[in-house]
């Protein structure tokens, strides 16, 4: 199984796209809500990043919600 982490805020659309998709695929995943967690927010500007969604995969990451680069990672393939 792979690892996957997603950095998210609670107003954010398009993370809940990604969480959404994420559950439709049954890929269990860690949430860090940057707007809720201090320590959340602190590490994804330590991962150089300030937006999200950022999803990290086996360590790879994706700004954004990129459908076509979650298949790619999860399941080594995409239909995009």
């Amino acid at each position: 199984m792979k690892e996957v982490v997603v950095y998210t805020s609670s107003t954010c659309p398009y993370c809940s796209m990604a969480k959404d998709y994420l559950k439709k695929l049954n890929v269990e995943f860690t949430e860090k809500n940057v707007s809720t967690d201090r320590a959340a927010r602190e590490e994804l500007m330590k991962l150089g990043h300030t937006g999200v969604p950022l999803l990290i995969i086996d360590g790879q990451e994706i700004v954004g919600f990129d459908k076509c680069k979650v298949d790619e990672l999860l399941k080594g393939e995409s239909d995009c």
